[in-house]
């Protein structure tokens, strides 16, 4: 019997045909964005901007009304202690406001008084901290106790002396408050033509408040100056955050201009929240956290914006992954999987969850690609194509 090749090639070609249409319009594999689960570092951290702040800022403020000359000096010369900043012509005055002088230069020495007192207070306290860090450091020698207390301790020593440095400043300050108000009172009573307004302390002008000749009212400030070299940092984080925060955290201060982060450890969280209006115009509690840092950065000065990241907890040497690739299932956390181009649908046991990556303590290993941002349409397995 002779082979009909024609009723052979049609069905065939039939066939072919409808491979090809299937093939045509049967939807690829979606394409996702994978990336390796690896080993090293998990940080917990809180991200705010901040701006910098000399340590010892002084308004030198008008002891009396007047007119004031106009000023000379201009943002960043320098000053000496007791230099004059400004000259002042008082106004006549009733005895009403020579009383309101008297009780001034009264209130400045008892400020004077509570001041000295501080400075006591903080060189006890900063004696303390030197005894307390000589004793870990030989219990760490002997093992008793472990390298982050000695770390703690160091941190708490070098908080106490900013504080006790800071207290001696403000003391500094205090006398020069007494001297000008008895300079003001004195003027008052000897009708003096002019009264000059000294600076308080040694520094560098951050300021001129009033710089043209004007009629000034007693208490306002002429000229703000510090020392530009001795620098804080003050961040302002949500009091949700602030609670997390400790003295001695590490902070990493970036986006000020500088090629390498800046370093800084956080000195103190203050107590008290204020409100504030973000962007979006929502109202928030705000807490300022300070910080030292541990090595002023050339350039930087007063009043500079900063971009920080204050490390709450960290965890060196664990499984991490992603935060991208996390997602919720009814109540654990779980990840996908790629395997031989196929999904696998996994449950994890995450511990320290940082804003980039989280330490998972079951359901990975090492090496295992997972799905970045995985969408609703993916499900347990199902084919897909990585990128790359």
């Amino acid at each position: 019997m002779k082979l009909d090749r024609r009723a052979v090639a049609y069905p065939l070609l039939a066939l072919l045909a409808v491979a090809g249409l299937a093939w045509w319009v049967w939807p690829a594999p979606p394409q996702v964005e994978t990336a390796k689960v690896t080993r090293g570092s998990v940080q917990l951290a809180i991200e705010e901007d901040g701006e910098t702040r000399a340590v010892d800022r002084f308004g030198v403020a008008s002891p009396v009304a007047g007119r004031m000359l106009r000023v000379m000096l201009r943002e960043g010369d320098s000053v000496k202690a007791g230099q004059a900043i400004a000259e002042i012509a008082p106004l006549p005055i009733s005895a009403a406001d020579r009383d309101m002088l008297v009780a001034k230069q009264e209130a400045a020495r008892a400020l004077k008084a509570e001041a000295d007192e501080r400075v006591r207070q903080a060189d006890i306290a900063l004696q303390q901290a030197e005894r307390e860090r000589t004793r870990v450091a030989d219990l760490v020698k002997k093992a008793f106790m472990s390298q982050q207390a000695l770390e703690q301790a160091e941190v708490a020593e070098r908080s106490r002396a900013a504080d006790a440095k800071a207290a001696r400043s403000r003391a500094v300050a205090t006398e020069f408050e007494v001297q000008a108000a008895s300079a003001a009172l004195t003027a008052v009573r000897d009708r003096a033509p002019t009264l000059r307004v000294a600076s308080p302390v040694a520094g560098r002008v951050l300021r001129v408040v009033e710089k043209s000749e004007r009629v000034v009212q007693p208490g306002a400030v002429l000229v703000t100056v510090g020392d530009p070299s001795a620098l804080e940092v003050v961040i302002d984080v949500l009091s949700s955050d602030a609670v997390r925060i400790r003295p001695g955290m590490q902070m990493l201060l970036t986006g000020w201009g500088g090629a390498q982060p800046a370093e800084a450890t956080v000195r103190l969280v203050e107590p008290a929240a204020f409100k504030k209006i973000s962007a979006l115009g929502v109202e928030e509690q705000r807490v300022n956290v300070i910080g030292d840092f541990k090595t002023v950065p050339e350039g930087l000065g007063d009043a500079f914006r900063v971009d920080a990241r204050i490390i709450a907890a960290e965890r060196d040497g664990v499984l991490r992954v992603p935060v991208g690739a996390l997602f919720r299932r009814g109540d654990r956390w779980a990840a996908f999987v790629v395997t031989g181009g196929r999904l696998e649908l996994r449950l994890l046991e995450v511990g320290l969850r940082g804003a980039r990556e989280a330490e998972v303590s079951s359901g990975l290993a090492e090496g295992d690609e997972v799905v970045l941002y995985p969408g609703n349409a993916l499900a347990e397995g199902g084919r897909v194509r990585t990128r790359g």
